[in-house]
Formats: structure tokens, C-alpha cells, sequence
């Protein structure tokens, strides 16, 4: 366990109940904690599909997904923003607790 991974629990703790993470993701969620550290409220979307998008390559190299948040469907886009969220709430929420 590093100090990367109790944000990373902060973060999955701040996603909607509707959110489904992979099987697997502590990598993933890691990648997070690095963008809540770097960009804390200021993550976006796209942020969030890059990180994805470094994981994946190391899940599934050949997955659709695996191109520019720009050239993603408007379905597929959706589908970053309950992470991005989760990672502004733990920032906030990071934030509050330093106050």
C-alpha cells in the first residue's frame, strides 16, 4: 500500500451507486489518485478517458475505446464523467478536511 491508495478509496467512494468499476481496477483507480493530486477540482472529463485509455492498454490493447475523448460517441463520453466527479468530490472533500 502506498499514499496513492487510500485517495484511490476516497475516489471510489465518491462514485454514484449507479457507477460500475471494472473487475481488476486498483491500477485504474490509482491513475485517478495521481489526476486528484495533479488536477484536483480542475479533472475533466478527457482527463479521466487518458488515464482509462493507459490502463486499458495494459488490459485490452484492442479495445474500441482506445482513441481520442474526441472521437468518442457522446454515449461512450458519459460514461467518464461519474469518475471525473468522483475525483472533484475527494478533492473537495480533501480540501474541507485540511480547513
Amino acid at each position: 500500500m502506498t499514499y496513492l491508495d487510500p485517495l484511490a478509496d476516497l475516489i471510489r467512494s465518491c462514485l454514484p451507486p449507479a457507477a460500475r468499476p471494472p473487475e481488476g481496477s486498483e491500477d485504474l483507480f490509482r491513475l485517478y489518485a495521481v489526476l486528484l493530486r495533479a488536477k484536483g477540482e480542475r479533472v475533466t472529463d478527457e482527463d479521466v478517458h487518458d488515464a482509462w485509455s493507459a490502463w486499458m492498454q495494459t488490459v485490452d490493447d484492442g479495445h474500441a475505446s482506445l482513441v481520442p475523448f474526441e472521437d468518442l460517441s457522446p454515449e461512450t463520453r458519459a460514461s467518464d464523467a461519474p469518475y471525473a466527479e468522483a475525483i472533484r468530490e475527494a478533492a473537495r472533500r480533501l480540501e474541507r478536511g485540511r480547513g
